[in-house]
């Protein structure tokens, strides 16, 4: 699907000083008056020129944009129906991307619980063979994220996500047919090319309709549904093995496989129909809310450019710095946080308890979904990133020292609490910084956010080897990495900061009228 940009108010230049041919890129033309019709009144910015809500049409958008795509309304219904009230009336329509990332996750998690059900032993993996089953999956999903994201600004992504889920999901569901360390890694590698283009492209979909300051948090609400994957997996899998283990001749692990795919699917053809397009064709919004829409995301997009071809929105995004800085402080915070595909492993460490270590994964992981959407409210709310990476980084670094100090069962288990706890909202954060600061063009801030996600989640291929059963029970080298990457994604952070209020500061200086700036 071919994007049309809008015009764009004076004293935005397409360029920003980066080293991009401007002849490449094209300024947008002026045209104010068309754009400020269709955009929302606007009282009041902050010192980056974001705007707070308070056009009653943009706050009545935003409630139906949150309704139909994300989460909020699903976690009301939870609370609604755990009081045994009718929500009928309540929720016309699902959060179907939310809905899509919980299954995603569910999916790609199910071998790190199905290791707990002698998966190695049934499949007699030996030595480091376990770690490259969880790899591979990420060698698949690195390298056709950013083509698929090229693709996405030329598609309906209604049709091409769903489509993509439906694959994954039938991957998913014919694992448990692996027999051996061959097939498990056939298998591994299919679900990671089938799912390599969900995630991109749903941040990519989320930052079409959602401002700077509104991004954060929605991402936060978005990545709730990893966290409420990473925290009932492990119960599900606890039920499957004990109900399920030795039915009709299948292991528990062949079993989880089988229904967690089965629902996949479900939900894979509940997409086709439930999706959001691009703001301007999305099927459950009136015309005046389609403009609004668009006219609101371009009025708040620094340095908005005419719309390009998808090889020059490759080319932007890999010739501006600002991508390879937020691309390695990416990585260096996948990198910290590898403990997700062993987390399971490790607990069984304190407890000596197959099933008690899947049920204790569930309070830290439910911490986390709640302490991402505050993460995320707050760093939308003060418009800011550094200081949000750095405080949370800073707790997460205690949490990662207490494992490394004391085998104490107590003190580790606080740890987890914090570095489980604090981690997760800056994948939000760092993504949500990717999208405002590379958003010039649809085509470059699609390419970004893929380059960002496939290099960041690169830590994926490697990082497992470091988890490696000889480091058992304290895994102290793990742990020092983790604290390591760590404070190189806080250091990386400050020196973004430092180059955009320097980029700011050049921009006022050349155009005084210039009101929109780049968040740091």
């Amino acid at each position: 699907m071919a994007t049309t940009q809008p015009t764009v108010p004076p004293g935005r230049d397409a360029t920003n000083n980066i080293r991009i041919e401007e002849e490449q890129i094209g300024h947008a033309h002026t045209n104010e008056e068309g754009l400020f019709k269709n955009g929302p009144m606007v009282d009041k910015v902050d010192q980056f020129g974001s705007h707070t809500k308070t056009d009653p049409r943009e706050i009545a958008l935003v409630r139906k944009l949150d309704w139909h795509i994300l989460v909020r309304k699903l976690l009301l219904v939870g609370i609604i129906w755990s009081v045994g009230l009718k929500t009928n009336h309540i929720l016309p329509n699902q959060p179907i991307l939310w809905l899509m990332y919980l299954f995603n996750y569910l999916d790609r998690n199910a071998l790190v619980n199905a290791r707990l059900d002698d998966l190695e032993k049934r499949l007699n993996l030996v030595g480091t063979e376990y770690n490259t089953c969880v790899s591979i999956l990420f060698v698949g999903y690195i390298a056709f994220q950013i083509p698929s994201n090229m693709i996405l600004t030329r598609v309906k992504p209604s049709w091409y996500m769903a489509g993509f889920c439906l694959a994954w999901s039938i991957i998913s569901l014919l694992t448990y047919l692996a027999h051996d360390y061959a097939t498990m890694v056939a298998f591994r590698f299919l679900l990671g090319v089938t799912e390599a283009p969900f995630y991109p492209g749903a941040l990519y979909v989320i930052s079409m309709f959602y401002t700077r300051k509104e991004i954060a948090v929605r991402m936060s609400w978005f990545f709730t549904a990893n966290m409420l994957a990473s925290a009932v997996s492990p119960l599900i899998a606890a039920g499957v093995f004990s109900g399920l283990g030795g039915a009709r001749g299948l292991a528990g692990w062949q079993w989880l496989f089988i229904i967690q795919g089965a629902l996949s699917i479900v939900v894979a053809i509940m997409a086709f129909f439930m999706l959001p397009d691009h703001p301007l064709t999305t099927r459950w919004l009136s015309e005046e809310e389609k403009q609004l829409a668009h006219a609101r995301i371009c009025m708040d997009t620094t340095g908005l450019a005419e719309g390009t071809s998808v090889w020059l929105g490759l080319k932007q995004a890999a010739a501006d710095w600002r991508t390879w800085v937020l691309v390695l402080m990416y990585n260096f915070h996948l990198s910290s946080i590898s403990f997700q595909n062993f987390l399971p492993t490790v607990l069984q460490t304190l407890v000596q308890d197959k099933i008690m270590s899947l049920v204790l994964t569930f309070p830290p992981y439910l911490f986390a979904a709640i302490m991402a959407v505050i993460m995320g409210k707050s760093s939308g709310h003060f418009n800011e990133r550094t200081w949000h990476i750095t405080v949370c980084k800073s707790i997460v670094i205690i949490g990662f020292i207490l494992p490394v100090a004391t085998f104490n069962v107590p003190a580790r288990m606080v740890g987890i609490f914090l570095f489980v706890g604090f981690t997760f909202g800056i994948n939000n954060i760092i993504l949500g910084w990717v999208s405002s600061t590379l958003g010039q063009t649809n085509e470059k801030k699609s390419v970004s956010l893929a380059i960002a996600n496939s290099l960041g989640n690169m830590s994926s291929i490697y990082m497992p080897y470091i988890w490696d059963k000889q480091f058992a029970p304290r895994y102290i080298p793990p742990w020092l990495a983790s604290i390591a990457f760590s404070a190189g994604c806080v250091a990386l952070a400050w020196s973004l900061k430092l180059a955009l209020k320097r980029q700011n500061k050049k921009m006022k200086e050349r155009d005084p009228n210039e009101t929109n700036f780049y968040v740091y």
